[in-house]
């Protein structure tokens, strides 16, 4: 008998460093949710979503999720939450479930059942890189992250692009998540005399970072560049410490593209003006969910195997633009942005992968 409703295991961030993206990582989830359930569900099932805090130790979260998927009380994961977590949580599922992973990551995810609508290397970081070097003339980076899968192995690739674009990694300096004393980091980043810094940092840990960075000067002359630099994010950094602060990604709130802009709409119609920032992260929740929904479309079901079969042939549009799915990978255009106080200013499209 097939259930009347589809619970999902929301997996997003309530503590530590990434709880910062939580409350807009929820609000676009439910708005997710709400509009599916509007146009008949998933397979005409209801959907609901169980929160699952993502912010805690892989373990505990991989724990937690592997005994909701086992006692069957949900029927698949979705959510945004790091690459720690992400490894800690697919083997657990053993392929049981569909696995929707929304954040950004290192690139190279096999395991059966997961599909990801977040950018990777090859799309973000190399053009990236490319388009400093060639529109800013920076050449030379010291890579700063956390101390954890996504930023080493970010920076391994990182290291192989800079070459590819004419520049060099002169330093690589990694610090524990919750990090909040950053003038030892920030002697090393002036010791290489690099023209930019690589960010690799989490949430909360990035946004103490920047006000570091500001209070010894080194935005005078030294640009920084990050893959995970959200609205919520320049908000708590503070309009003083976003100077030459940039970010690449496949969706910011300022985008302005008629999809964007609509999406933008839905969303204060739904949760109104005192909801969360609209965010990269939150936006790729509504984006985990909306997948999830094509998926089973697709498939007609929600169980692994049929979705694995047909997810080559899905393609829609949503807040991003037209998308399609390649080796269980979202492909998407990317742009480039700077911080302009507390807003972005988005300057190019990087890549058209969709």
């Amino acid at each position: 008998m097939v259930a009347e409703t589809l619970d999902v295991a929301f997996v997003v961030p309530s503590s530590g460093p990434s709880g910062i993206y939580g409350p807009s990582c929820w609000a676009s989830g439910r708005l997710a949710v709400s509009e599916i359930n509007e146009d008949g569900g998933i397979l005409g099932r209801e959907v609901r979503l169980r929160s699952v805090d993502g912010g805690r130790s892989p373990q505990e979260v991989a724990a937690e999720v592997g005994s909701l998927v086992a006692s069957g009380a949900v029927g698949a994961v979705a959510g945004w939450h790091t690459s720690a977590v992400r490894q800690a949580v697919a083997p657990r599922l053993e392929g049981r479930v569909a696995y929707v992973y929304t954040a950004l990551y290192e690139g190279g995810e096999r395991t059966p059942g997961v599909f990801l609508t977040g950018e990777t290397p090859a799309g973000q970081l190399l053009p990236a890189l490319r388009w400093m070097a060639g529109e800013l003339g920076v050449r030379s980076w010291c890579i700063v992250g956390n101390d954890y899968v996504w930023p080493r192995a970010s920076a391994r690739v990182a290291r192989t692009f800079a070459a590819s674009v004419g520049a060099e990694i002169r330093d690589e300096i990694y610090v524990g998540l919750g990090t909040e004393e950053f003038g030892p980091t920030l002697r090393r980043v002036e010791r290489s005399r690099a023209q930019g810094v690589l960010m690799f940092l989490l949430g909360s840990d990035a946004v103490q970072f920047n006000r570091a960075f500001t209070e010894m000067r080194l935005h005078d002359h030294c640009v920084r560049l990050s893959p995970l630099m959200d609205e919520n994010m320049l908000l708590a950094t503070g309009a003083a410490n976003t100077h030459e602060l940039y970010s690449a990604a496949g969706f910011f709130e300022a985008l302005g593209t008629p999809h964007g802009l609509d999406f933008e709409r839905r969303y204060l119609d739904r949760l109104g003006s005192t909801a969360p920032a609209i965010t990269s992260p939150g936006e790729s929740c509504f984006e985990g969910m909306t997948l999830l929904s094509h998926l089973a479309a697709a498939a007609r079901s929600t169980d692994v195997a049929p979705i694995s079969a047909t997810a080559e042939s899905v393609t829609y549009e949503g807040p991003r633009g037209a998308v399609r799915m390649h080796d269980r990978h979202l492909m998407q255009r990317i742009y480039l942005a700077r911080a302009d106080g507390l807003e972005f200013d988005v300057l190019a499209e990087l890549s058209g992968g969709a």
